[in-house]
C-alpha cells in the first residue's frame, strides 16, 4: 500500500510530452510530490540501440520537456544506465514508493518494463502502467480464431468495431515537488548530438522537436492539410502529408489527441489518414508475435533469397547516386532532413530490394539510423512488405519502375529539382530520365551523364527480370 505522503516516480521514455500522459496526470492528481524521471537506458538486454538521427530528435525533445516540467514547477532527472539499478536508487533517495510509467511495445521493453514491475511489486511497492503510445493493446486484439492478425484490412476492421478511442487526458496544472532533490545528469552527458562533423544542420531546419511543435503541426494539418490528403499524400513535391510521424515515435503526441482532433473530420481524406494510423498500430501488432521483426523475415522462406548484397550498388543507393532521380532525391532528403517522403520511401525501397537485389534488412537498417521517425515496428513492418517477405505483403511481381513512378507523382519534377539541383535545368520531359535528353539539351542544362550526375546503376528492365526469376525460384523452393 502506498503512504499518503511519500512521493511517486514518473517514468519518461517514449513519452515525452505532459499533455495526454495517463502516468503524469495520475500522479498529480494525487497531490503527492512527483518525481519525473528520465533514464537513457542502453544497457543490452536485447533493446535495439536508438539511430543517430532519433538520438538527435532525442536530445532536443528532451530539452523541450524539461522546460513544460519546470513550467509545472517540476524537473526532470536525467539518468544513463540500466533502468532497474537507477529507479532502485531513486526509490532509496527519496523514499518513493510508487513508481508510474506509460507502456512501451518493443519486445524487449516490454521484458524490462514487465520485470521492473514484478520486482517492485514483490517490494512491496505499486507499480503501474498505462496506455498512450498505441490505440490497442496488441496482446489483446485475436482473430475469432485466438490467432494474431497477418492482414491489415481484416485487422482495421477489429479495431474500427471497438468504437471511439478514449479522450485524451488534460495536462497536469501543477506538479508538487519532493523535498529530497535526486541528483540529475546533464543533457549534454548523454552525448546524443553528432559530433565532428555535425550533420544535423539541415534536419534542424526542417524541424521542431518536442510537444509543441507537434501540436502546432497537428492544427495545422486538421486545418490546412488534412483536404486533399488522400490524393496530396502521394506527390512528393507537395506539402501533402502530416510530418507527425517523428512526433509520434517520441510520444509528443499521442494517437489518440490525433484521433480526437478528426472526429469531427468525416471526409474520405480523414477516414485515409485513420488508416495510416491503424497501420501504425498494425506494425505494432505483428512486432507483439514476432519480436524480431527487424532481424527475420515474415515468410520463412525469405531467409534463403539468394541476395546480391553488392556493396558498390548499396553506397551507390545510401549517397542518392544509382541515377534514377526518384530515388536519388528521396535519398537526399533523407539525408539532408532526417525524413523521406511516403510514397518516395516506397520507390527507394523497391529499388534497393528488387532492382539491385539487396536485402532489406541494410535498407531498414539505414533508415534506422538515418530517419528521425525510425520506429521498431513501421521500419520492419514496411521494408518487408516492400521486399514481399511480411504480413500482408506487396505481391512479388509488384516492382516499381522508378522512372515512372517518378514522372507519375512528379510530373512537373518539383521534387527532383529541390534535392538534384544538377538537374535543375532540365526539362520536364527529361527530369526523370536524364540518360534520354539530347546531348545539345545535356550541354545547355549543364549536366554531364556520368560527371555531374551518374548514369543508371543497372537497367531497370534487366534488373526487373532478374528479380522476377529470384522471387519465383523462392516461391518453388
Amino acid at each position: 500500500m502506498a503512504s499518503a505522503t511519500a512521493p511517486f516516480i514518473v517514468l519518461f521514455r517514449n513519452d515525452l510530452r505532459v499533455a495526454d500522459n495517463k502516468a503524469l496526470a495520475a500522479a498529480a492528481q494525487t497531490g503527492r510530490p512527483v518525481i519525473t524521471l528520465f533514464i537513457l537506458d542502453e544497457s543490452g538486454r536485447g533493446a535495439r540501440p536508438a539511430g543517430s538521427a532519433s538520438r538527435w530528435w532525442l536530445h532536443h525533445s528532451l530539452a523541450a520537456l524539461t522546460r513544460s516540467l519546470e513550467a509545472l514547477g517540476s524537473r526532470l532527472v536525467l539518468k544513463r544506465g540500466a533502468t532497474a539499478d537507477i529507479v532502485a536508487e531513486a526509490i532509496r533517495t527519496t523514499g518513493a514508493d510508487t513508481v508510474f510509467w506509460n507502456r512501451r511495445y518493443a519486445p524487449a521493453h516490454i521484458s524490462i518494463d514487465g520485470a521492473l514491475k514484478s520486482r517492485l511489486r514483490s517490494e512491496g511497492l505499486v507499480a503501474e502502467s498505462f496506455d498512450g503510445f498505441l490505440l490497442h493493446e496488441p496482446s489483446r486484439v485475436a482473430t475469432q480464431s485466438g490467432d494474431f492478425y497477418k492482414v491489415f484490412t481484416p485487422f482495421y476492421k477489429r479495431l474500427s468495431a471497438d468504437g471511439e478511442p478514449r479522450d485524451p487526458v488534460d495536462a497536469p496544472r501543477a506538479l508538487k515537488t519532493n523535498a529530497v532533490r535526486l541528483p540529475s545528469d546533464t543533457l549534454e552527458a548523454l552525448d546524443l548530438l553528432p559530433k565532428a562533423p555535425d550533420w544535423s544542420g539541415g534536419i534542424a531546419q526542417r524541424w521542431q522537436p518536442g510537444e509543441r511543435g507537434a501540436m502546432d503541426r497537428l492544427a495545422a494539418f486538421v486545418d490546412q492539410g488534412l483536404g486533399g490528403y488522400s490524393g496530396n499524400r502521394d506527390k512528393p513535391g507537395c506539402d501533402g502529408t502530416s510530418g507527425l510521424s517523428p512526433h509520434l515515435a517520441h510520444g509528443e503526441i499521442t494517437p489518440f489527441q490525433i484521433m480526437a482532433a478528426l472526429r469531427q473530420k468525416s471526409s474520405r481524406d480523414a477516414e485515409k489518414f485513420r488508416a495510416e494510423l491503424a497501420w501504425r498500430e498494425f506494425s505494432y501488432h505483428l512486432l507483439f508475435h514476432r519480436p524480431n521483426l527487424h532481424r527475420e523475415s515474415f515468410r520463412p522462406e525469405f531467409e534463403d533469397f539468394a541476395w546480391r548484397n553488392e556493396a558498390k550498388a548499396l553506397k551507390a543507393w545510401q549517397r542518392g547516386q544509382t541515377g534514377y532521380p526518384i530515388v536519388d532525391a528521396g535519398m537526399r532528403e533523407l539525408w539532408q532532413t532526417g525524413w523521406m517522403h511516403n510514397r518516395v520511401r516506397m520507390i527507394a525501397a523497391s529499388f534497393l530490394v528488387k532492382d539491385l537485389l539487396i536485402d532489406w534488412r541494410k535498407g531498414e537498417e539505414w533508415f534506422w539510423d538515418t530517419l528521425v521517425d525510425a520506429d521498431a515496428a513501421s521500419n520492419p513492418a514496411s521494408w518487408q512488405w516492400v521486399a514481399g517477405s511480411g504480413a500482408d505483403a506487396a505481391p512479388y511481381f509488384r516492382i516499381f519502375n522508378p522512372t515512372l513512378q517518378g514522372e507519375k507523382f512528379d510530373p512537373d519534377g518539383q521534387y527532383v529539382r529541390r534535392y538534384l539541383p544538377e538537374l535543375a535545368a532540365l526539362p520536364d520531359r527529361y527530369i526523370h530520365r536524364p540518360w534520354e535528353a539530347p546531348q545539345s539539351m545535356l550541354r545547355d542544362s549543364g549536366v554531364t551523364p556520368g560527371a555531374d550526375y551518374p548514369l543508371p546503376v543497372v537497367d531497370h528492365a534487366e534488373a526487373r527480370n532478374r528479380a522476377m526469376l529470384a522471387y519465383r525460384a523462392t516461391r518453388e523452393a
